[in-house]
């Protein structure tokens, strides 16, 4: 299939490594032109050269700290001033950490804040300008399957990832007359680095091994195994194509039947 993507300009965000790296990897494949972001520029540098050497692909790192107002600012310009503006943003940081009612202070609700919702919406007021003026833009978030079905042990997720759902919403109102689209994406349990995090703090906790939480983990999903993140990528790059043109609003979630609800 044809997706249209040639010469779009794409930022992603957590673009170094896990499901971020997956969906520039798809992308440059479908030859946009990426910039990758992260906090740590060795890896970034490297995942670039590594993601220009698998695709073939334009890819260029430029590091930024999503929770820093003024690194997202220097972001979107350096990535306008190399090509003119930004058709395609992945907002894309990675989880809080586990914690319960109980333990959660209101300073760990405000950290996790800043770094899911506040970086999303900061990310999103820089490049929506050029959508606007162009009159096509492709603006996707990823959070968790937890704004869908809340998970033990991840209030701060929980919380956070579902203030961006709403966000994201209302950009998808506000901004579907000038062409631009608005979605969030879902993970369930995907192979990537966060979940073998999780799986480990939890096998702390209940003083098990992690590898018999990671398999308590995917015995739970109907499909049988936990995602891989080429699979999410390929939701990603379809959304932001020219296929996806009339689909706007949405959280989608990529799961293997994991979501139990109806909607």
């Amino acid at each position: 299939m044809e997706l249209g993507l040639k010469d779009r300009v794409a930022i992603v965000a957590g673009g170094s490594m896990g499901l971020g790296r997956a969906v520039a990897r798809e992308l440059a494949r479908e030859k946009a032109r990426v910039i990758i972001t992260a906090r740590n520029e060795a890896r970034l540098q490297k995942a670039a050269e590594e993601l220009r050497r698998e695709t073939g692909g334009q890819v260029f790192a430029i590091r930024a700290d999503m929770t820093r107002p003024d690194d997202i600012h220097a972001l979107v310009e350096k990535t306008a001033e190399r090509w003119g503006g930004v058709d395609i943003a992945l907002a894309n940081a990675g989880g809080p950490p586990g914690t319960r009612y109980e333990s959660t202070s209101a300073e760990q609700v405000e950290r996790a804040m800043e770094l899911n919702l506040m970086s999303t919406v900061r990310l999103a007021q820089e490049v929506t300008p050029f959508m606007k003026q162009r009159r096509w833009g492709r603006f996707i978030a990823l959070t968790s399957v937890s704004v869908k079905q809340p998970l033990p042990g991840l209030i701060l997720s929980n919380t956070a990832r579902a203030a961006v759902v709403g966000w994201v919403k209302t950009m998808a109102t506000e901004l579907a007359p000038f062409g631009v689209t608005c979605n969030v994406v879902a993970p369930g349990y995907m192979l990537t680095g966060r979940v073998e995090d999780l799986a480990a703090e939890r096998a702390e906790n209940e003083q098990r091994r992690p590898d018999e939480v990671l398999a308590e983990m995917s015995a739970r999903i109907p499909i049988g195994r936990m995602g891989q993140p080429e699979e999410l990528a390929a939701l990603v790059a379809f959304l932001a194509s020219d296929r996806a043109s009339y689909i706007t609003g949405t959280t989608i979630q990529v799961d293997g039947g994991f979501v139990q609800g109806l909607l």
